[in-house]
């Protein structure tokens, strides 16, 4: 039976305290976020980071998905507000009521993956990432991958331009342009999903529990080189790979009631 807990979805606002000068605006590198975040400075003020009670985040998923990581291990609420083009893990920009938008929010907890790699020289590195982890040819020669779950082998060989691993949050991005599933949040589930397969050319991927540690090992490694990338950390030439949930690090995400993150994952199933 699995005993993980289910990521924390708080049904009541987080942020109850007065947020007067305590939030503090990031920007994405872009002339319309810039100019969002001064009017929104002067309007609110800004503090910085390290005395926030919250952070807003002005771009798109890219500038959340760096917010994030300059944020890991501190777990500061990060509110986004869409000054990009994509969008999936932001709320609308608005300017006005900010404060009652705030404190009205509705939090998802969630938790990274951890990449733990080794080279052709045997050197050992570690990374998180919050969307997914990707094993990536770097050549023309398709990669040949060993596919382990706890342990165990599962794929003896898969010949692929890739393998990709997951978080629920991040099953709607790279994971789903691979045609691998959504995963609602909740479902203590990690979807792996391969990048084109050659062979088996029917394997769809997987959908495996979300304390399974996968390993990847490179097969013909000198004449299909392989890297590997959590969310935008590559390591290249590997020769293993080891992807876990390290439910260790939490990271919360705020959305107006209305567009919580649990709904746009499952409204993201029926969009035709």
């Amino acid at each position: 039976m699995d005993v993980t807990p289910a990521p924390v979805l708080h049904s009541t606002p987080l942020l109850a305290e007065d947020l007067t000068g305590r939030i503090a605006f990031c920007a994405a590198a872009t002339e319309q976020a810039a100019a969002a975040r001064a009017r929104l400075v002067a309007l609110h003020g800004g503090a910085p980071a390290e005395r926030a009670a919250v952070i807003v985040a002005l771009g798109g998923d890219g500038c959340m998905l760096e917010t994030q990581h300059r944020l890991l291990g501190r777990n500061i609420p990060i509110y986004g507000m869409n000054c990009g083009s994509v969008g999936f893990l932001m709320n609308d920009y608005r300017e006005d009521d900010l404060l009652r938008r705030l404190r009205e929010a509705q939090a998802a907890e969630l938790h990274p993956l951890r990449m733990r790699t080794t080279d052709e020289t045997g050197a050992v590195a570690e990374a998180l990432a919050i969307n997914e982890v990707s094993l990536l040819r770097e050549t023309r020669q398709a990669a040949k991958l060993r596919i382990l779950v706890d342990g165990k082998v599962r794929l003896a060989e898969l010949i692929c331009d890739g393998a990709i691993v997951a978080t629920p949050a991040g099953s709607t991005a790279y994971n789903l342009s691979a045609h691998g599933p959504i995963v609602p949040l909740g479902a203590n589930l990690l979807p792996l999903t391969p990048i084109s397969a050659f062979r088996p050319r029917r394997w769809r991927g997987a959908l495996l529990p979300s304390d399974a540690q996968v390993v990847f090992e490179v097969l013909e490694a000198d004449k299909r080189p392989v890297a590997a990338v959590a969310d935008y950390t590559e390591v290249r030439d590997v020769r293993r790979v080891e992807v876990r949930e390290d439910r260790g690090v939490a990271l919360t995400l705020l959305f107006d009631p209305d567009h919580g993150l649990s709904e746009r994952i499952i409204a993201e199933q029926f969009t035709v």
